[in-house]
């Protein structure tokens, strides 16, 4: 007997000891696996959504991205093609000149309006680009010139193109390039800037840029 255990007094019975309760059984009879009394958070168990859900919806929202990015994409406002190029230094001219005929078409539902305008040749050794003459100094040039008269008039600054509409003109530029290179370029390109639009960039090979 435990020493500080107090004998029970006479004609009395000791307490019974409790009965041992066996083990609860799962469904197949055996033992069942204890139950914890708590579960741990913070694990990738408890705070990861399943990833098969998570993979298909990454896939269903890119391909919507795309769909929109591609409907929505910034359209050109206008297109165009060089009708014509020609080349002209005479021998008292320390500089050439080049004037190129484009036609420039208002593909968009706004009037167009010209801002500046600029044109390059390219050569093998590279781009050679000059800003479009002024309009009003196209009776000059023209006087130095001679060869390049009867083309079209100058396409001008702040001229305006209705929706639908399409405006042939000239632009006339004097790059650093030989008679040689200008017949031996790889492209010419006219870049047409408008007001509040994208730039339009028309090639001499190949057509509209982008």
């Amino acid at each position: 007997m435990p020493e500080n255990e107090v004998p029970p007094k006479a004609g009395e019975q000791s307490p019974a000891a409790p009965t041992p309760q066996p083990p609860p059984k799962d469904a197949t009879g055996a033992d069942a696996a204890p139950t914890p009394g708590y579960e741990e958070f913070g694990t990738a168990k408890r705070t990861l959504p399943p990833a098969a859900p998570v993979a298909i919806a990454i896939v269903v929202v890119g391909v919507v991205v795309a769909i929109l990015a591609y409907t929505n994409r910034a359209k050109p406002a206008a297109t165009g093609t060089v009708d014509g190029v020609w080349f002209s230094q005479p021998a008292n001219m320390p500089s050439p000149m080049i004037l190129i005929e484009v036609t420039i078409r208002n593909v968009s539902d706004k009037t167009l309006y010209i801002k500046d305008m600029k044109a390059a040749v390219k050569t093998d050794q590279g781009d050679q680009s000059d800003d479009a003459a002024s309009a009003t100094d196209y009776d000059r040039y023209l006087t130095a010139y001679p060869d390049l008269r009867g083309h079209a008039r100058p396409l001008q600054v702040e001229m305006k193109i209705q929706p639908g509409a399409e405006q042939k003109g000239s632009v006339m530029i004097s790059p650093s390039v030989t008679q040689q290179q200008f017949d031996t370029r790889k492209d010419l390109t006219v870049t047409i800037q408008p007001y509040d639009q994208r730039a339009i960039v028309v090639h001499e090979k190949g057509g509209m840029g982008k």
